[in-house]
């Protein structure tokens, strides 16, 4: 079967609603200034701020204003508790599946919020398999990863397609494998000169059903 490698958070999951929803309710939680939301949402840049980087500002930042290890527990936490899967994303893993898809998330994170929001969407009864940057010892674009996935899966790298939101670490990394990808764009224009997607789309249902419908 043909092999979807599909990146997990804003490709398939909103990931940054759900860590805005969360540090809301951090800053709520500690009576910290709701206005400094959108500061704190600078520091995690879509989920690629330095984790060390964003634990030193806050407690730079705020101080004794916070208790021992709030700081840490919220960074483990992130979102993953508030992500949901939208039914037309579903959906559409569904009817990729039923087309005869073999279908792989691989995703840059640690196991421990990556497979929670996995499990906790439902999404873990859709795909064939998944591999975590964490468990693997190496990210995105690094082609061992998307080896790693296919492996997982019982597939073949040959005829793959990836879908993914980043530039760098979904279009690169199909570009390094030789794999035909879909940018997930939401709305943003491509600047990368070096490499290019095969196709883009606004939205990661699009995407799935521009690949259900490409040739093999």
């Amino acid at each position: 079967m043909p092999l979807l490698l599909l990146d997990l958070d804003n490709t398939l999951i909103d990931r940054d609603a759900a860590f805005r929803a969360a540090a809301a309710a951090f800053l709520a939680e500690h009576a910290l200034p709701g206005d400094d939301l959108e500061w704190l949402m600078r520091l995690d840049a879509g989920g690629y701020g330095l984790r060390d980087n964003i634990a030193a500002a806050l407690a730079g930042r705020y101080g004794d204003a916070l208790p021992e290890g709030a700081v840490l527990a919220f960074l483990d936490r992130g979102g993953a508790d508030r992500v949901v899967l939208a039914p037309a994303v579903r959906t559409a893993l569904g009817e990729a599946v039923a087309a005869g898809w073999t279908c792989a998330i691989v995703t840059n994170g640690t196991v421990a919020q990556q497979e929670r929001k996995i499990r906790g969407t439902g999404l873990d009864g859709l795909v064939h398999g998944w591999v975590v940057s964490e468990a693997l010892g190496c990210k995105k674009p690094d082609p061992e990863i998307f080896r790693a996935a296919a492996v997982a899966t019982g597939a073949e790298l040959s005829g793959a397609w990836v879908v993914g939101d980043s530039p760098h670490a979904d279009v690169r990394g199909a570009h390094a494998i030789g794999a035909r990808s879909v940018w997930v764009s939401g709305g943003r224009a491509w600047a990368e000169a070096a490499y290019r997607p095969t196709h883009v789309t606004e939205h990661v249902v699009p995407a799935i059903h521009h690949v259900i419908g490409a040739p093999h």
